[in-house]
């Protein structure tokens, strides 16, 4: 019988996501934390040496993936500037198939909402 993922499973699949994402696009990865509650989750640079912090978050549809938490993205940005880094954010949105209430288990498709990742401005509001 299928089970259902666990939060650090469900953030390990949105991981893998963005991951590739980040890949296809050329970005080099210097750093990976795979831990719940940690940011960033990627510290990687572009062609040109540019530092980026990519926050991944996973968010369970119905609700909108790509919302976060405003105030929240103002702290993480001071951390940011310190390190002369820019913030990308990438929100995948998982679901069961059959339904919003019910949960994503293991071996079985799921409905996926990612439409990439967002330039967050670094500039301190």
């Amino acid at each position: 019988m299928p089970r259902e993922l666990t939060k650090q499973e469900l953030h390990y699949l949105a991981m893998n996501i963005v991951g590739k994402d980040l890949e296809k696009r050329g970005f080099e990865f210097i750093a990976i934390e795979s831990k719940l509650q940690k940011q960033p989750q990627f510290v990687c640079v572009d062609k040109n040496n540019q530092r980026y912090f990519v926050i991944v978050k996973v968010i369970m549809l119905p609700d909108n993936p790509n919302n976060y938490d405003v105030v929240w993205m103002e702290t993480f940005k001071v951390h940011a500037q310190k390190h002369e880094a820019k913030v990308l954010y990438a929100g995948v949105g998982l679901g069961n198939l059959e339904g919003n209430h019910l949960p994503i288990l293991k071996d079985q498709e799921y409905l996926l909402q990612y439409d990439g990742i967002q330039f967050i401005d670094s500039n301190l509001n």
